[in-house]
């Protein structure tokens, strides 16, 4: 049975609350490593490539738990999926700054990625999927403007932290923010979320997801976006984990390379609102290929830019746009080019392989740095990922639509 709508009022507030979440959880379980990493590194006199397994493991971890996170959304347990990895994150981020040798490290971070896949956009999304069907795009639209300010808000945080509490103290107080805001938050926006509307009483919702996914599994669109989407996590994870060095390399110092890196959440939401205002009837696979393509090229000026700040502010505001579009490109893909059916459960096994190189990209692009003695090879495997997922995403995008199977 279908719950009638909840007032509009009631939505925003869901959708804000959800999105300071989203921030939080953002910034201190992912944007936080590229700069917890170099002192980290330095204290165990680690390579850098060894600091970087740990984002690896971390994001192999959330690859492998998306799909049992999915399942279980589906089946009306958003609320504790998303309080316990509230609770696991910040243990996991609390036992990462207690940590006093590599070993004790392996679970912390394995804690980190299970968090992330109970806690980042996916299970938001598949949230927010389930109570609202066919009108869940603009709320996750509205969900990614908010997200878009975790690099802003907690970049500058973390790196405040990071001068005045060192390495370990700045985990423990991301822990903080997490048990303290994010928990409670959890814990009260989604207290109705087993009688969730929208998707909550289909076939595919309650009993048919098996049916679906299997169906799935045999099209050429779910591949096809899956290769397109570890293209570009590959590339948007390599670049998130190393820009902070890439460019300190060139010979920026820290706050000029800070301020490049928060330009990139703003860029995100004005590329969100430019889609909302330009764009909100265009069908998504239009909208994937423009941004797919735009981001390739945002790559390329930063290859060019070299240590001219100009140049640099240009390259983060395109990145940061194409990214921000990207992501609900992401989050709509799966609805409006595949099925609407058991979004949470094929979503799931969409992001199990793009866990896979998101994993592997920090650690790839910190072995290639190692090899060469520097990131201007990284940084044409970052383009030659973003040219190829462009190229795969419109082979999917000019396919026919795969016919649904009946209820």
């Amino acid at each position: 049975m279908t719950n009638a709508p909840p007032p509009p009022a009631r939505i925003r507030l869901f959708i804000a609350g959800l999105g300071v979440g989203q921030v939080i959880a953002w910034g201190s379980l992912l944007y936080a490593f590229p700069l917890l990493a170099a002192p980290m590194g330095t204290e165990l006199g680690w390579s850098k490539m060894e600091t970087y397994l740990l984002a690896s493991l971390a994001l192999g971890m959330a690859g492998l738990s998306a799909y049992p996170v999915g399942r279980a959304i589906d089946r009306g347990r958003g609320r504790a999926v998303m309080a316990a990895g509230s609770v696991l994150g910040a243990l996991a981020l609390v036992a990462w700054g207690a940590a006093g040798s590599a070993w004790l490290l392996v679970p912390a971070f394995i804690g980190i990625g299970v968090a992330q896949a109970m806690t980042l956009y996916e299970p938001a999304f598949a949230i927010i999927a389930r109570r609202f069907g066919r009108d869940a795009r603009d709320k996750i639209t509205a969900l990614t403007l908010w997200g878009g300010f975790a690099s802003t808000v907690f970049i500058p945080i973390t790196q405040a932290l990071l001068d005045h509490l060192g390495w370990r103290g700045t985990a423990f107080a991301l822990a903080g923010f997490i048990l303290l805001v994010n928990l409670p938050l959890h814990l009260w926006l989604l207290r109705d979320d087993g009688a969730a509307s929208g998707m909550a009483g289909s076939a595919a919702g309650v009993g048919g997801d098996g049916v679906i996914v299997r169906w799935a599994l045999r099209q050429w669109a779910f591949w096809g976006l899956a290769l397109a989407f570890m293209l570009y996590f590959a590339a948007f994870t390599g670049v998130t984990f190393h820009l902070y060095p890439l460019l300190a390399e060139r010979g920026l110092d820290a706050a000029h390379v800070v301020t490049i890196m928060a330009i990139i959440g703003p860029a995100q939401v004005a590329g969100r609102v430019a889609m909302v205002a330009l764009a909100r009837a265009t069908p998504i696979a239009r909208i994937g290929c423009f941004t797919t393509l735009t981001l390739a090229l945002s790559l390329l000026g930063l290859a060019a830019a070299g240590t001219q700040m100009a140049v640099l502010v240009g390259f983060a505001l395109i990145y940061g746009a194409a990214n921000g579009i990207l992501t609900i490109v992401r989050g709509a893909a799966v609805p409006e080019m595949l099925t609407r059916r058991a979004y949470g459960a094929i979503n799931g096994l969409l992001t199990t392989p793009i866990g896979v190189v998101r994993a592997l990209a920090p650690s790839f692009a910190a072995l290639v740095y190692d090899l060469t003695g520097g990131y201007g090879g990284v940084l044409v495997g970052f383009i030659i990922m973003a040219a190829a997922m462009t190229l795969v995403f419109f082979a999917v995008a000019r396919a026919r639509p795969p016919t649904e199977p009946p209820l």
